[in-house]
Formats: C-alpha cells, sequence, structure tokens
C-alpha cells in the first residue's frame, strides 16, 4: 500500500485499513454536527485507547486556572517521584475534535515509557470556542502550576508541553506566549508529533499524501483551521495561531516526530530549520512509512512505540537536566 510515491509500513497499512472499517460505520462526518462528529470521534477511536500500562495514581479535576474552566487529567506512573516532573499534554483533532479520552493511552504510554508525569488537557474545542480561547486557557494553566503544582502531585521546576496535530500547534503557541512574558523558563522542552502550524498546505503535499483515501487532505486540514480562527484572512498571519511564522528564539529544546507520508510533513521540515536557524536546541526524528496520527497505532505497529519511546527518552532527558 502506498502513498504518494512511498510504501507504508506495513503494520501502519494495517492500522489504516482497521480505521477506515471502523469509520464505515458510521455516517460521514460532514454529514454530523460538532457534537454529533465528536461522539463518533470517540466510538472510533476508545479501541485504540484501550490496554497499555497501568499507573500507580490518576488524578481527574475540573477547575478553572485563570482564563475559564479545564478538565485536566494527570497521569502518575510508579517510580516518578513526589513531586514529579511533568508533561503537559495536548491532543490533537484540528482544533474541533478528540480529547483526552482519545488520547488516554497515548498519555499513559509517555508517563510510563518516561518515568515522569502527564497532565492531559481537555482544551475548549472550535469553532464554539475560536482562537485565542484555548490558548488563554493552556497558557493560565501553565502559570498556575508555577505556583499550584504541588497540588496534582508535580514539580513546578520540571516541565514540558507537547502535543500532536493541533495540539503541537498550541504547544508551541504557549511557549511564545510565556517567551514573551518573561516566563520562558516554565518550560523546559516542546515534543511536536506531526504538527500542524500553517494553513498553507502545498500542491506537492496534496498531490502525494492528500486527496480520496487519504488519512487527511487539503480541503479536511484547512477547514480545521475555518473551525478556529474568526478571520483566517486576517489571523493566518498571526504567529500565534500559525507558528511557522514566529521569532522563534529563545524557546526550549524540540523534539519533532515527523511521519514520512503525512501532508503535514512538509511544515514540520521546515519548523526543523527555523529553529536551527533561531538557534533552538531541536532534534528531527522523520519514521518511514508512517502517516498523520501513526502513534495511535501503538497496539499493531513496532514503528508507533518507538515514536513514543523517542518522544519519552527526550523529554526525560530535558525534564532530568
Amino acid at each position: 500500500m502506498a502513498a504518494g510515491e512511498v510504501t507504508l509500513d506495513p503494520e501502519i497499512a494495517l492500522f489504516l485499513r482497521e480505521m477506515r472499517a471502523e469509520w464505515a460505520q458510521h455516517p460521514p462526518l460532514e454529514s454530523l454536527g460538532f457534537p454529533e462528529q465528536r461522539a463518533v470521534c470517540e466510538a472510533v477511536r476508545a479501541r485504540w485507547a484501550e490496554g497499555g500500562p497501568r499507573m500507580a495514581r490518576t488524578i481527574e479535576r475540573v477547575f478553572d486556572p485563570g482564563a475559564g474552566k479545564l478538565h485536566v487529567r494527570v497521569y502518575l506512573p510508579d517510580g516518578a517521584g513526589d513531586p514529579a516532573p511533568a508533561l503537559v499534554y495536548l491532543h490533537g483533532g484540528g482544533f474541533t475534535l478528540f480529547s483526552i479520552d482519545t488520547h488516554d493511552r497515548l498519555m499513559r504510554e509517555y508517563a510510563a515509557a518516561g518515568g515522569f508525569a502527564v497532565i492531559g488537557v481537555d482544551y475548549p474545542l472550535s469553532p464554539e470556542h475560536k482562537y485565542p480561547v484555548a490558548l488563554n486557557r493552556i497558557e493560565a494553566l501553565m502559570l498556575w502550576l508555577r505556583t499550584h503544582a504541588a497540588e496534582l502531585g508535580v514539580d513546578p521546576a520540571r516541565l514540558a508541553i507537547g502535543g500532536d496535530s493541533a495540539g503541537a500547534n498550541l504547544s508551541f503557541a504557549t511557549a511564545l506566549r510565556l517567551r514573551d512574558r518573561g516566563e520562558e523558563g516554565l518550560v523546559s522542552a516542546i515534543l511536536s508529533n506531526y504538527g500542524y502550524f500553517s494553513t498553507t498546505v502545498s500542491d506537492e503535499a496534496e498531490a502525494r499524501f492528500g486527496g480520496p483515501g487519504s488519512i487527511m487532505d487539503r480541503a479536511e486540514a484547512v477547514s480545521y483551521y475555518a473551525n478556529y480562527l474568526t478571520d483566517i484572512e486576517r489571523e493566518r498571519s498571526d504567529p500565534l495561531a500559525c507558528p511557522l511564522l514566529a521569532d522563534l528564539a529563545a524557546l526550549p529544546p524540540v523534539l519533532l516526530v515527523i511521519p514520512e507520508c503525512d501532508l503535514l510533513t512538509e511544515q514540520s521540515l521546515v519548523m526543523d530549520a527555523r529553529l536551527r536557524a533561531a538557534g533552538v536546541a531541536a532534534e528531527a526524528i522523520v519514521y518511514p512509512g508512517t502517516t498523520h496520527s501513526f502513534l495511535e497505532a501503538m497496539s499493531l505497529a513496532a514503528v508507533a512505540r518507538q515514536g513514543i519511546a523517542d518522544g519519552a527518552r527526550f523529554v526525560a532527558g530535558c525534564l532530568s537536566r
């Protein structure tokens, strides 16, 4: 099975076939309202969030850290320490879909592999909550952790932030916000999994990895930004909405986890080059034969497990310094 000119990893190809079979049991998402779309996504993703490591302790909390209500789930693995270093993780879904439930296993895998806590964040979704509502609340959470992290068993001096796709976008935007207010030391690392950093998707990317049958094409990707932004023509030049346009100087170390066969691969490669040019300690790993969302195939695919191990290694290393 191929995506564009590149052959997919056989286990990732199996993951995609099984995902498509599950999606086929539901109405097309575009025929549904947003609450119904999210319910379908939860049902389709439920299988992939099952199993995996058990945590020593899990904390659920719904509270207002300063800019509106958030639901967080804190995963504390055996041996993480008290207080534990922590990765604040922001799920993907085009600013519109998914939750800490769809990403539950992924976050537990990171916690177990890295020996650190993971704080999953159910940030407010678009289009009901337009930019910068989610960003405001995530920034407020990070500032709250600076003085209240011990309430969650977490060490405020050892915090990383990360996420996949739109979550990677929000991770960069949050780090940029904190840097600009003189709080750059609050974030020790950024983990970026197949990040979505710009409204621009090239014709070449669409030809190779978009189109019918792809995991995500250009029209779908742009629709997510249309959900997120109030005025896409104006806000597409805002560096906190499109971090590929930002001044990236003085950001903490970054790991970019990059699928080879993804509509957004080009964005991560450009981000890597821009980070290095800005003097940021950036590491980029391209995983052959993988697509967007490949880390969720951890129960099937060795390459997904390797991607998680690499992210856990990076975060643990940064938080141990």
